[in-house]
C-alpha cells in the first residue's frame, strides 16, 4: 500500500487533483495476475464522471483526451516526484 499513497500524493503534487482513485482489476479466470489504475480526479469534475462514472470519459473524443506527449510529461514529472 506504501507506492499507492506515495503515487497519490505524487499525483496530486503534479496535476493538483482532489483525489486518487486507484481501482484494481483481477479478472482473468485462473490468473493470479492483477493491475490498478491510478486515477487523479479534479475537485470541479461533474458528478456523472466521479467514482466508476470516470472510466466513461476514455470514450470522449481524442480531442478533449491528453496527448501521447502530455502523457509522457505527465510521467516524466511523476517519476521525478517519486
Amino acid at each position: 500500500m506504501e507506492w499507492q499513497v506515495r503515487l497519490s500524493r505524487a499525483l496530486r503534487e503534479v496535476t493538483g487533483c482532489a483525489r486518487t482513485y486507484v481501482v484494481p482489476f483481477a479478472e482473468a479466470e485462473g490468473s493470479a495476475h492483477v493491475h490498478f489504475h491510478s486515477v487523479p480526479r479534479a475537485d470541479d469534475l461533474p458528478a456523472p464522471w466521479r467514482g466508476p462514472g470516470v472510466f466513461a470519459l476514455r470514450s470522449r473524443p481524442e480531442a478533449d483526451q491528453v496527448t501521447a506527449d502530455q502523457a509522457d510529461d505527465l510521467a516524466r514529472a511523476l517519476r521525478a516526484r517519486l
